[in-house]
């Protein structure tokens, strides 16, 4: 069973940058393509960013679009998600998931019936 474990959420300022990893474990990574979403208190969650097994295909909302960047390193199993320019309806719980597939060009932007996921972490962006 792969296990996800997720870092890098914390508080930062409007316009600051935080880097979440998200590190599995008992398998690798490499056969997964993983999904990142969120959910702020109140609201639905979000698929904001997918990459493909092996990486050649990558997928963003366009609330995240040219702000966010996601990237996998296979040989370490984890998987990153870049975050810039942040801002405050960025706030939310934040998810990484995997889901099995021999399909290399396929990326799950809001598939929400992944495999596994991860426990969350908490990114606030605020003064």
């Amino acid at each position: 069973q792969l296990q996800l474990v997720e870092s890098g959420g914390g508080l930062v300022q409007p316009g600051g940058s935080l880097r979440l990893s998200c590190a599995a474990s008992l398998f690798a990574l490499d056969y997964y393509a993983i999904g990142w979403f969120r959910q702020a208190p109140g609201r639905e969650r979000e698929g904001i960013s997918c990459i493909s097994t092996r990486g050649r295909i990558t997928d963003y909302a366009d609330s995240v679009k040219g702000r966010f960047t996601i990237s996998r390193d296979d040989a370490k199993s984890t998987a990153y998600l870049q975050m810039n320019s942040l801002k405050p309806e960025d706030t939310a719980l934040y998810y990484c998931a995997g889901i099995s597939t021999s399909d290399t060009g396929w990326c799950p932007l809001g598939h929400y019936a992944m495999d596994y996921w991860s426990e969350g972490t908490q990114v606030t962006v605020s003064s």
